[in-house]
């Protein structure tokens, strides 16, 4: 057997281990009626078993994919047909997912009370009327928006405005835009990393476990946003870019990070491996074309519309610990989003963070790695982080692709790995009931 296969084997037999010892302690806290507040964790929603004929469509994607991959198609092909091939398999692999709950796939989390559309009506006519007074009525709105600055709503607002009101083409678009978010990080693997990196690491980003959670998903939204700016930060600091044209592609990207902090207050901490990025190529001063870019859109949304960034915040913190923090226990959670964390990005987690150090792409891993650290041991992270922290999802598994030892020869691509994803996904979504 050759080294790279065996190298698999023991990774998916390393992250099994790990899964199975993960759902050990879950049972555990189920078992002695630990606070969780959810009767699926280590996820949130409920469980039930729903197989039916739909259920063979995300099979049909991931072995599309796993074949082409395997018979060296990607290695081939032109870049941008590798590009536009990512980006439709991320969309029929979310929607080959989604399809097996039928229609109320793509409209349940567009109908609940708990979601923003619930909001829309408070929106009206006045858009900066509800921005300029959002913290202040937060307690009014839905329970997804409390969590959330207002960018989500208004989104939704917006799309409602050009037509697009029927539930179900709304969930598609949505799910559309969130599926940008792979060819967007396999532009910033191959501006770090290379193109065959970036080839090799197709498969494990479009077939990912947490595509159960990106459908219909203004999180995945984020999580464009947030690839957008990593992309637009790699092309910045590329080193034939230089002068004004670097510091005008820093300043994208910081636009860019303050336009995604307007939809979550997570995301701008995805902003730590653009600082690693800029520091690990010797362009530390991109920085401060970043930072300026980034407040921009935050000055704008306070100094003209009246929202205060730091203000929501506050406001979403204190829902919290009313609606979450005394129901849900920090203690059996801090583990717990481990377990989940580990089952949503799959076995590719593993193989990528025993060869961080291999790869031009580490900042990314990094500055991921340490926001989903941080909201571990702040005792933030307390249920539904298969939703919460998407935009950090596909940057954990870069290195996945890195080699075996450092400027070490390229790797083929862990299909094995990528297979064993695939059958958590499909389970999952089997006997998993999301309230998304």
């Amino acid at each position: 057997m050759p080294d790279q296969a065996r190298r698999q084997w023991r990774d998916a037999a390393g992250w099994s281990v790990l899964a199975v010892t993960g759902l050990a302690l879950t049972a555990a806290a189920v078992r002695v009626g630990a606070q969780l507040g959810t009767a699926s964790a280590p996820f949130l929603g409920r469980y039930r078993f729903q197989l039916g004929p739909s259920s063979i469509l995300a099979p049909a994607v991931a072995a599309a994919v796993i074949v082409l991959a395997a018979r060296g198609w990607l290695d081939r092909t032109r870049w941008w047909a590798v590009l536009g091939w990512s980006y439709l398999c991320t969309l029929a692999w979310a929607l080959a997912l989604a399809v097996v709950d039928g229609a109320a796939g793509f409209t349940r989390a567009l109908s609940s009370p708990d979601e923003y559309s619930a909001d829309l009506a408070a929106v009206g006519r006045s858009p900066a009327h509800f921005v300029r007074h959002f913290t202040e009525h937060a307690g009014q709105l839905s329970v997804a928006a409390r969590g959330h600055p207002p960018g989500p709503v208004l989104l939704l607002w917006g799309l409602h405005r050009a037509g697009v009101r029927d539930n179900l083409v709304l969930g598609l678009l949505i799910t559309a835009l969130g599926a940008l978010a792979v060819p967007l990080v396999l532009a910033a693997v191959r501006g770090t990393c290379g193109e065959t990196a970036a080839r090799r690491y197709l498969p494990v980003l479009v077939l990912a476990p947490y595509a159960i959670w990106t459908a219909v998903s203004l999180d995945a939204v984020v999580a464009t946003l947030g690839a957008a700016m990593v992309a637009a930060g790699v092309h910045a600091s590329a080193r034939e870019r230089t002068g004004w044209r670097a510091g005008a592609w820093a300043g994208v990207a910081g636009l860019l990070a303050g336009g995604a902090a307007l939809f979550s207050y997570a995301v701008p901490w995805l902003g730590l491996a653009l600082i690693l990025l800029y520091f690990a190529r010797r362009r530390p001063f991109l920085n401060l074309a970043s930072g300026i870019g980034a407040l921009v859109p935050v000055l704008i949304a306070s100094d003209v519309f009246g929202f205060s960034w730091a203000a929501g915040l506050r406001v979403a913190h204190a829902d919290w610990a009313v609606r979450i923090a005394p129901h849900r226990s920090a203690l059996w959670w801090s583990g717990i989003s481990l377990v989940a964390l580990l089952l949503a990005v799959g076995p590719p987690l593993l193989a990528s963070l025993r060869k961080v150090r291999n790869t031009p792409a580490w900042p990314f891993l990094v500055g991921a790695g340490t926001a989903v650290l941080f909201s571990v041991l702040a005792g933030l992270a307390r249920g539904g982080v298969e939703h919460a922290w998407l935009p950090f999802f596909p940057w954990l598994t870069v290195a996945a692709v890195a080699p075996e030892r450092q400027a070490g020869p390229p790797v083929a691509a862990p299909l094995l790995l990528t297979v064993l994803g695939v059958v958590v996904a499909v389970v999952v979504e089997a006997v998993l009931a999301t309230p998304w």
